[in-house]
């Protein structure tokens, strides 16, 4: 693809599908998961915090993985990120490694999946693995972004992307010039896409079950094989 080349290994022309993929395939799997993991976040993990806290006042019987998946998602980053270093040492290429482990997480998630179906009790050993392994995958995802990708706007929580843009539109209606056109598209068209993602996600969920998670599989097969030779290899 054409474009600039920019530090992180991907090009100008590729850095808006590779951002809006993303954000797409974070917004899918965030509420696939939510819908499917009887209210689990595996992008967005902090949510669970907040499930957690109305469990206390609200006791029900779904906490246990919500608990679990917070050291689940710190366990991903921190693998994710001495794989990337090694991967860097090695002068490989780190991004498509980091997308193909993320794939492969993502794939053994989807099979717990469908060997846990029919889905009826958080606690079932391969429902908490099937939302540990979704989890983590969201984690390699979190971590590769900012290790590989720290050009592109966030693409796993749009909440500091929507606040950027209507500070860039509250600049932009004070005096032109004060927000590069550039900047603004590059924050909104992840969030367009997270959105697009969800609701495809849970429209996905309601009809396959987990057997749904097979798009975003396949997405991050294309990211994988576009990705060009020596990205994320360290300057």
């Amino acid at each position: 693809m054409a474009g600039t080349p920019s530090p992180g290994g991907v090009q100008a022309a590729s850095a808006r599908w590779c951002a809006s993929t993303l954000s797409f395939l974070a917004g899918y799997v965030d509420t696939a998961g939510f819908i499917a993991l009887f209210g689990l976040f595996t992008a967005h993990v902090t949510g669970n915090f907040v499930l957690l806290g109305r469990a206390l006042v609200e006791p029900h019987h779904d906490v246990q993985l919500k608990l679990l998946a917070f050291p689940a998602f710190i366990a991903a980053v921190a693998l994710c990120h001495l794989l990337v270093l090694r991967w860097q040492r090695q002068s490989g290429n780190a991004l498509r490694r980091a997308l193909l482990l993320q794939l492969g997480l993502l794939l053994a998630a989807a099979i717990c999946g469908w060997l846990a179906a029919p889905i009826r009790s958080s606690d079932a050993p391969l429902v908490m693995l099937s939302g540990l392994l979704c989890t983590a995958a969201m984690g390699v995802q979190n971590a590769y972004g900012k290790l590989l990708l720290p050009q592109l706007a966030a693409t796993t929580v749009m909440t500091g992307n929507v606040t950027q843009l209507v500070i860039d539109a509250i600049d932009a209606a004070r005096g032109p010039g004060a927000a590069r056109a550039a900047d603004k598209m590059k924050l909104l068209w992840p969030v367009l896409s997270f959105a697009a993602g969800a609701f495809g996600g849970a429209l996905a969920v309601s009809r396959y079950g987990t057997a749904a998670l097979l798009l975003p599989c396949a997405l991050l097969v294309a990211l994988a094989a576009t990705t060009r030779r020596g990205a994320g290899t360290k300057a």
